[in-house]
């Protein structure tokens, strides 16, 4: 089965995509991908996808076809040097998004959270978000320069822990292979780090929880 959707414009930080009304995929784009866009065509919905989102689906899934404006179709390895130049640490995003995909998570922005991503058990329609995910890698300069300082560590908790989400940090190895191609990505490793807010109260030994006045 070939690719369902045609990427039409990806001059900017972000991929448009085409998905026809009348011919529905087997998936719905919109529901886990990117994000729909309201336009005055009744036989096409469009959807904005992000770096991470239009590369997975493109390379990984293989479920898209990406055109530029040159109106030909663009391979693998013109892609990948077209995302890391609009964004130089895309490689470590990248394998950070795929690593929590291929793990059946659903993975969105998280920039409203003050994260890189959000990741989801399920449909996003169904549940909440369970993760704040944040990417660090030395070989990036830490990628996003986050949780340098201890007060950037207290903060995202905080916020983390204000929105009921816990803190999941990636740190993305390259362990020497470069950013050449998307084959340098098998290498890649990718350590998974929780960090939680620890509290005296809530962890003192042989706590007496006193209910209805008896201990």
């Amino acid at each position: 089965m070939g690719p369902r959707q045609i990427v039409t414009d990806y001059s900017r930080d972000a991929v448009y995509c085409l998905e026809s009304k009348q011919n529905k995929p087997n998936f719905s784009i919109g529901h886990v991908f990117g994000r729909p866009i309201i336009t005055a065509e009744r036989d096409k919905q469009w959807f904005q996808l992000g770096m991470e989102e239009a590369f997975y689906l493109c390379y990984t899934l293989k479920c898209l076809k990406i055109v530029g404006e040159d109106e030909c179709t663009k391979n693998e390895e013109e892609l990948w040097n077209y995302m890391k130049s609009k964004i130089e640490t895309f490689p470590t995003f990248f394998k950070a998004y795929s690593h929590l995909r291929t793990r059946n998570w659903v993975v969105r922005p998280g920039s409203q959270y003050g994260v890189d991503f959000v990741a989801y058990r399920h449909h996003p329609a169904l549940v909440h978000s369970e993760y704040a995910v944040l990417v660090l890698s030395e070989e990036d300069d830490n990628a996003n320069g986050r949780l340098r300082v201890w007060s950037d560590f207290h903060c995202t908790l905080r916020l983390c822990g204000s929105v009921a989400k816990t803190l999941l940090v990636l740190h993305i190895g390259k362990n020497g292979a470069g950013d050449a191609s998307p084959s340098c990505l098998e290498r890649y490793s990718v350590e998974e780090r929780t960090i939680t807010r620890w509290s005296a109260e809530q962890s003192r030994e042989g706590k007496t929880i006193v209910e209805n006045g008896t201990a």
